[in-house]
């Protein structure tokens, strides 16, 4: 008997840790919002520092907002803002060159976006990804 009431106690604690380990939001788009999903710099390995490469940022969104810059900072700098390149609705692809950090080492790259979406500037949602700089 112990143990059965062991394995019912055991399985509600997992059940109840499960829904604080989800991270992206299940809600819907409200209308003209914007949600990034990822981050990819199409540079593989080190970059150098100080230099500029292009990044390709994920999202969904409702509707078609004007997107207007993407947003970056690492080891508390910044942010840095940059003009988007290329918008790719139906993909749900940013394009936009980022100047990496002049800092060598690894650092934490966190990126939003700034658009227009019924008639106001929002920001979106921050996502991050590791990056790892050498010397020029």
């Amino acid at each position: 008997m112990k143990s059965i009431f062991m394995v019912a106690l055991m399985a509600i604690a997992v059940l109840l840790m499960v829904p604080s380990c989800a991270t992206v939001s299940t809600k819907p788009l409200t209308p003209g919002e914007v949600k990034l999903l990822g981050i990819n710099i199409r540079e593989t390995g080190d970059m150098r520092a100080n230099l500029q490469y292009p990044v390709d940022i994920s999202f969904e969104a409702d509707g078609r907002p004007e997107i207007r810059s993407a947003c970056f900072s690492w080891s508390g700098e910044g942010p840095y803002c940059f003009k988007v390149r290329d918008v790719n609705y139906g993909s749900g692809t940013i394009r936009v060159d980022f100047r990496s950090p002049p800092d060598k080492g690894h650092h934490i790259l966190e990126s939003y976006v700034l658009y227009t979406g019924d008639g106001r500037t929002r920001s979106t949602n921050v996502v991050r990804t590791n990056i790892s700089v050498i010397a020029k």
